[in-house]
């Protein structure tokens, strides 16, 4: 129970910005118990192991959005952000763990990348779910039109024509 809680946790803090899951910095210091500031110079010491694809920092807008989401009041007071946050995608994360060098640093990067997983298998299955759902409205559809076919046919059947009637059977001379 508690390692679901844990996970739900974990991921609701993580993110879509820039069209990539990250979590921001302030949530990640949050998580290992370490001040953002702590956090963020232990990054800072090791710039080269964060390259754009594992870590960037949010521009104004993307700062303002992400605010408006998670819609506290007095936010400024609250979170004391002056600047916009840093944000790390599942690889960035991952390299925390080397850089920060604590047990719990490594605890909580391992339940980390077990929310990521679990973020992207419950995508791999809704994807799965929603094309077969789309496969049975096909499948409906074209039985529909088949059943509207045979009901076409049986009210022709049930209905003859008021034409001329033909004998059935063979002619006597």
């Amino acid at each position: 129970m508690e390692k679901m809680l844990i996970e739900q946790k974990v991921v609701s803090k993580i993110y879509l910005i820039r069209g990539k899951k990250v979590m921001l910095d302030r949530d990640l210091a949050e998580l290992y118990n370490v001040e953002t500031k702590i956090l963020n110079q232990a990054v800072k010491r090791n710039k080269n192991r964060f390259p754009e694809d594992f870590m960037f920092q949010l521009n104004t807008k993307e700062f303002e959005n992400w605010k408006s989401q998670i819609v506290t009041s007095n936010l400024e007071a609250q979170m004391g952000l002056r600047k916009c946050p840093l944000a790390f995608t599942e690889q960035g994360v991952a390299m925390l763990s080397g850089v920060l060098r604590s047990a719990r640093a490594v605890r909580v990067n391992i339940e980390i990348m077990r929310a990521f997983v679990s973020q992207r298998r419950a995508l791999g299955v809704s994807k799965k779910l929603a094309e077969r759902m789309e496969k049975a409205e096909k499948d409906l559809k074209r039985y529909d039109d088949e059943i509207g076919t045979l009901f076409e046919d049986i009210e022709a059947l049930s209905n003859p024509s008021a034409g001329p009637k033909r004998n059935i059977g063979f002619a006597g001379d």
